[in-house]
């Protein structure tokens, strides 16, 4: 049984219904057969975040939250047959972030990635069971860089990505078109 967890975006989401909801129908039955994978599709910006996008940045660090719980408390009642896979993709040209814009340079090496990739990328993490899956892999060094570096050093690299203020070219042109974005937009 195969179940994915997709986590809400936009202002004011809720993450706690969808999530619990899928708990409550899909994970008895995997815990007593011991047998399951659970995905859950989050963003790099559950991991690491930037300027502007704060309720976006917050309903992903959520999902990946109650996935590392979740996956914990598979690990603590030993029910080694329950997979789970957390899917972390950068930004997907799916439209969304249209006008979103880092630094020129560091573009050419991580540009928006195209849907039918990270759909590749996470199948092939499900299929061997790879718990986390930063996509492109280039992505887990701003991961591991917060873990690892004090806040000051990554701020200086979020700035010389151009990462810190890579949302206001989004921003303004929303402004331009009139539409509704999750973002602040005043």
């Amino acid at each position: 049984m195969f179940f994915t967890l997709l986590s809400p975006i936009g202002r004011n989401a809720s993450v706690k219904s969808p999530m619990q909801m899928t708990v409550k129908a899909f994970l008895p039955q995997m815990k007593d057969k011991n047998h399951g994978h659970i995905i859950t599709i989050a963003s790099v910006l559950g991991l690491f975040s930037t300027a502007c996008v704060e309720d976006y940045c917050a309903s992903k660090f959520a999902a990946v939250g109650f996935h590392e719980s979740l996956a914990h408390e598979l690990l603590t009642e030993d029910l080694d047959g329950v997979k789970t896979t957390l899917v972390c993709p950068y930004i997907v040209d799916t439209g969304m972030f249209e006008g979103c814009r880092i630094r020129e340079e560091v573009a050419l090496i991580l540009p928006p990635l195209e849907p039918l990739y990270c759909v590749q990328q996470a199948m092939n993490a499900i299929l061997i069971d790879q718990p986390l899956v930063c996509i492109p892999r280039l992505t887990y060094l701003p991961f591991l860089a917060r873990a690892l570096l004090p806040w000051e050093s990554n701020a200086v690299t979020y700035r010389f990505m151009g990462s810190d203020n890579c949302m206001y070219p989004f921003i303004e042109t929303m402004k331009k078109r009139g539409g509704n974005s999750p973002l602040k937009a005043d």
